[in-house]
């Protein structure tokens, strides 16, 4: 059974036409469901609201600053935890580092030398690999293969943009 026109009718409260009301009244006989909803509406609109207590305003505010307070409180202490444990982990990690400076500052700038030229070195072999790569990648693949990749990177630049376009632009109505 359909319930949505007559559970929108029964939660809008419009008014509704005689053609309508016949069919709202007539589905109404025949579905327990929409029955309750509308006396639960009825009920609703015919309870008395109450005011607040005097004050309540008051102490709303009071208990939303206490709140925050305490709120901001666990922020710090989480900070002041998270940076007291990072440093911790720091230091337990560079314990053995900083010893062997303070020990031996020569043997320190030896081993961080030979690091640079680890690092040097294997960029620079990188960088070979890599040309060599570009120079091999042309003969490995069939000029209609070329084709097909860079109409698929087209196609996805192409969806990358209207999705970029479709996320940014603003509804009809929408002040900016």
């Amino acid at each position: 059974m359909n319930h949505q026109p007559f559970e929108t009718w029964l939660l809008d409260d419009k008014i509704l036409n005689p053609a309508e009301k016949r069919e709202l009244d007539s589905h109404l006989r025949e579905c327990k469901t929409c029955t309750a909803l509308a006396e639960t509406g009825l009920a609703l609109r015919s309870a008395r609201v109450v005011s607040p207590a005097p004050g309540f305003a008051m102490r709303f505010q009071q208990k939303l600053a206490t709140q925050k307070l305490a709120e901001q409180r666990r922020r710090l202490w989480g900070l002041i935890v998270f940076v007291v444990s990072g440093v911790g982990l720091l230091g337990w990690l560079l314990a053995p580092i900083l010893i062997s400076v303070v020990t031996s500052p020569v043997e320190w700038l030896i081993s961080a030398a030979g690091l640079f030229l680890f690092v040097f070195t294997s960029l620079q072999a990188f960088g070979e690999i890599v040309t060599v790569m570009v120079r091999m990648l042309p003969d490995f693949l069939p000029p209609y293969m070329w084709m097909v990749i860079l109409s698929g990177m087209a196609g996805m630049g192409l969806l990358w943009a209207v999705s970029i376009w479709r996320l940014t632009r603003r509804p009809q109505g929408v002040p900016a």
